[in-house]
């Protein structure tokens, strides 16, 4: 299973509806920040950084947009990061 199908099977049993399925751009990009957070802040930043996304995105903002903003933030932590 790839991780757009897997998206897929989340979001239907989510009921999702009226919401467009996820393609390869949005599962890059979610996984994308993902590693900024892991890797310049600390691992369990990961997971909570794109469930932020997820709210901002829910909220209105434009997830691309967002997610860009985060990534900077994130990097911007440099080689300071600890698992916490």
């Amino acid at each position: 299973m790839t991780l757009v199908e897997w998206a897929e099977v989340v979001r239907a049993e989510l009921d999702l509806v009226g919401a467009e399925p996820l393609g390869k751009a949005d599962v890059d990009r979610v996984l994308d920040l993902a590693r900024d957070a892991a890797h310049s802040v600390a691992r369990p930043a990961a997971p909570l950084t794109t469930y932020l996304l997820g709210v901002a995105v829910g909220q209105g903002a434009d997830p691309e947009a967002a997610a860009a903003v985060l990534s900077r933030l994130a990097l911007s932590q440099g080689d300071g990061a600890q698992d916490a």
